[in-house]
């Protein structure tokens, strides 16, 4: 078993209070590398609990359009895995939020993946979130991250067969994120529907904390979600209010708007 981090903390302290999470994206380096360390202190202002922070790729391929074009932008201003993780040591110098690397496998490859481990774990990162990275093929990099202490936190879609789910059962540590709807990530008028019945197959194999994510974007969705899991996850929304205020200060608020759904929750 993975030594508690600070995910695991997070959970226990909050769950025993029946209190539920708010999970913040933001892709790493937009509008610029200097800056994200300032806006992730903003989401934490306004009530986020945990951060993942996404790695810019060239080929976001499970990322809508608001994410590929943040992700453009953050490789424009030079962003690259290595200085992402120069962002989280910044962020450590300031904050202990529970901090969750996302990002695609081609990156992690190159980085490689042993050398990875283990600057993360000094950068003060506490997990990774390999989108595409089969959950089938997944065992030699889940031994990486296990001797290096960082979660692994796997996607199950409602898609995803019981096999499927038993194995992201079994190699999540952290949390387990469920993604509400096929499809890419984005902002969506409703939470779709096949969120609950992903829900309740989840929790029959696994005990661990169960976030929500892909398309939540208002305070209502955020209390709807949260009725069903422990956590709510917002990336687009989040993202989108960079790229159209630029401002850590109306980031801040629409991170409390959204934590405010969850008192309904």
């Amino acid at each position: 078993m993975t030594p508690s981090t600070r995910i695991a903390r997070l959970f226990d302290t909050l769950l025993p209070a029946r209190h539920k999470a708010l999970i913040g994206y933001l892709t790493a380096g937009d509008p610029s590398l200097a800056e994200t360390p300032a806006l992730v202190a903003a989401l934490e202002r306004g009530g986020v609990d945990l951060i993942e922070l996404g790695v810019p790729f060239s080929d976001p391929i499970a990322d809508g359009p608001v994410i590929q074009r943040a992700s453009e932008r953050a490789l424009r201003a030079g962003a690259s895995l290595r200085r992402v993780l120069e962002v989280a040591r910044a962020i450590r110098r300031e904050s202990q939020i529970p901090l969750l690397l996302f990002t695609y496998l081609n990156p992690v490859v190159r980085y490689p993946l042993e050398a990875l481990a283990a600057d993360a774990a000094e950068a003060g990162i506490d997990g990774l979130l390999l989108t595409d990275l089969s959950v089938e093929e997944a065992g030699g990099y889940v031994q990486v991250m296990r001797a290096h202490r960082l979660d692994t936190v796997f996607l199950a879609a409602p898609t995803s067969t019981p096999a499927r789910l038993r194995l992201v059962a079994n190699y999540s540590t952290g949390f387990v994120y469920l993604v509400s709807r096929t499809g890419v990530t984005g902002e969506r008028e409703t939470l779709a529907g096949s969120a609950a019945a992903l829900v309740r197959a989840m929790r029959e194999v696994t005990p661990l904390p169960l976030a929500v994510g892909f398309g939540i974007s208002t305070a209502a969705q955020v209390a709807e979600a949260g009725r069903l899991a422990d956590a709510v996850v917002v990336g687009s929304a989040f993202v989108r209010v960079i790229e159209r205020e630029g401002s850590a200060a109306a980031l801040e608020a629409f991170a409390r708007q959204l934590k405010s759904g969850l008192e309904q929750s």
